[in-house]
């Protein structure tokens, strides 16, 4: 079977067919009268016959940090809608949180002619800018802003301020923070600054010594806990670089028989699923995950139908989400 007599059999014209292949424009009828001839035949178009004759793979690379994450899930599945929608297939790449591992998958991706790579970023590196200067296809970056590239991302400074703000309203003065790497600018060195600033603001600067660095899993937040505990033991409160973190807190301050939130408040960023589960209930920022994959998503669209883009970076919005853990 080929495109002229699918055409034949639904009685339209063969630009009709492609148009209809290549989720361009076909009225009502005619793509009825199509996708009838097609059930019926089990026709099938040749990826290879496309890309020859579009210059088009139809697949879009995604690069993430690590599978197993509730929130690059969401972010993932958004990306997931939008490209499905438009046609496109997903490539999906797991750097287990490697820099270079991003840089690898980059190049592959670069040289077996995706249409575009949509990188949910982390630690943004000189040889990060070096290779998308290089890239022959379009960049969008998920978490994460860079100057000068597409990019849809969180206020992860001001949310951070907000969080802080609340806990300092609540009479608390010796708040630790669990910070992730500042390496990672969005979720390390935003949150920490925001908590920074707002301790700074209310005449509490030296708050800013008493944190640690934490890697992003249950266990990691545990351990940063110990290492917080054991510096500083007039803690009241405890704010956590990711709601992951936090649950591994609360897990060694339950063991230690500390009270939450009667003796440390706790509170956390994501809004994730693990926030509601805990006990007691983990108070934490909401961002939007998943919306933030569909607009990455239809920014690489755009840009690959051509239409002119109004902006190249798109900022989150967030909002507080108050649980028991601060009540």
């Amino acid at each position: 079977m080929n495109i002229s007599e699918i055409a034949k059999m639904a009685g339209v014209s063969s630009s009709a067919v492609s148009r209809y292949l290549n989720h361009g424009y076909v009225s009502e009828e005619k793509k009825a009268a199509i996708q009838k001839v097609i059930e019926e035949t089990g026709y099938r178009p040749s990826a290879q016959a496309q890309m020859l004759r579009t210059k088009k793979t139809k697949l879009i690379g995604v690069i993430m940090p690590k599978i197993n994450s509730a929130s690059l899930g969401s972010v993932v599945a958004g990306i997931h809608s939008v490209l499905e929608e438009n046609g496109y297939k997903m490539l999906l790449a797991d750097t287990r949180n490697n820099p270079q591992k991003e840089l690898e998958y980059l190049s592959v991706f670069d040289e077996k002619q995706v249409d575009g790579v949509l990188l949910i970023a982390t630690v943004l590196t000189a040889e990060h800018r070096k290779m998308f200067k290089k890239m022959r296809v379009p960049v969008v970056l998920i978490g994460q802003h860079m100057p000068g590239m597409r990019c849809v991302y969180h206020d992860d400074y001001h949310a951070s301020l907000e969080l802080t703000r609340l806990i300092l309203s609540k009479g608390r003065r010796n708040i630790g923070f669990v910070s992730a790497t500042h390496q990672d600018t969005a979720a390390g060195l935003d949150r920490y600054r925001g908590f920074c600033d707002a301790v700074k603001e209310a005449g509490l600067e030296h708050l800013a010594e008493k944190y640690v660095v934490s890697d992003f899993n249950i266990q990691a937040g545990y351990e940063a806990a110990a290492e917080l505990f054991y510096r500083y033991q007039d803690l009241d409160a405890l704010i956590c670089a990711t709601d992951t973190i936090a649950s591994g807190a609360m897990k060694y301050m339950k063991e230690r028989n500390i009270k939450i939130p009667e003796d440390i408040m706790t509170a956390g960023f994501g809004d994730s699923e693990l926030s509601k589960v805990v006990s007691p209930t983990l108070t934490t920022m909401h961002f939007s995950y998943m919306e933030s994959g569909t607009l990455a998503a239809q920014m690489m669209v755009n840009c690959l139908s051509g239409e002119q883009e109004a902006v190249k970076g798109i900022v989150m919005d967030y909002y507080l989400v108050e649980n028991e853990s601060s009540r």
